[in-house]
């Protein structure tokens, strides 16, 4: 996941920022929320670690304004010490997709971001989608480039459709195992040999490329021109 982290507690934003690093993610951090809003403007996040008290612009206003304003749909997981259920309510009113009260477990907060970011995919895998020339319609299985039918595998289409779910963003190595066989892990040289079979088949008869491998990140499916991430 590319992890946007908005929190003015430093040592918890250190914590929250280490612990999600060191499970394989790309984070970003903001202190304040003007920094997080243009932060959370200007890049593409799979998800957005909210406080609720910052300077500069408070939480309930950024997510606001983020959704209403930006545009933006993207997950947000609001991480406050007000526990009562009308700050709840406010919170998730104002367009928060979960809500934490401090203090909080890392564990939990990854694994909710997991279920807030599966949610988003999940949304996304019920309309086509399409990336230049390349699309796939998850209702009939079915993805073509340039006009022609592509035959894929089970393992090599559901990989695309999470690349191309989440797309532009870069997919880490351990989200994509995750969202192919779950906790079912397989050995280290099973998920290259998938995406090399995909890459043959979508990329390699074609001239722009589309599928792209950042060596130390994970994996993109963007066009050519979109800037990496």
């Amino acid at each position: 996941m590319r992890v946007l982290i908005i929190e003015d507690n430093r040592d918890l934003a250190a914590n929250m920022f280490d612990f999600l690093e060191g499970k394989g993610h790309v984070v970003d951090a903001a202190g304040d929320g003007i920094t997080g809003m243009h932060l959370a403007l200007v890049n593409q996040y799979d998800a957005i670690v909210l406080d609720l008290m910052l300077p500069g612009m408070d939480g309930i206003t950024l997510c606001r304004k983020l959704r209403e304003e930006g545009g933006k749909d993207t997950p947000i997981l609001m991480i406050t010490a007000r526990d009562s259920l009308e700050d709840k309510i406010v919170g998730l009113e104002a367009g928060a997709d979960d809500y934490l009260v401090k203090p909080v477990e890392l564990r939990e907060v990854e694994l909710r971001l997991r279920v807030l970011l599966r949610r988003g995919v999940e949304s996304k895998l019920k309309e086509r989608m399409v990336i230049e020339d390349l699309s796939l319609n998850p209702f009939a299985c079915t993805v073509r480039r340039g006009g022609k039918l592509i035959e894929l595998p089970p393992i090599p289409y559901k990989i695309l459709e999470v690349l191309m779910a989440r797309s532009p963003n870069v997919v880490s190595r351990e989200d994509v195992e995750y969202a192919v066989w779950g906790d079912a892990r397989p050995d280290s040289d099973s998920l290259r040999a998938h995406l090399h079979l995909l890459r043959n088949l979508i990329d390699k008869p074609f001239e722009r490329k589309l599928l792209r491998t950042m060596r130390g990140f994970g994996y993109q499916l963007a066009s050519p021109d979109a800037p990496e991430q």
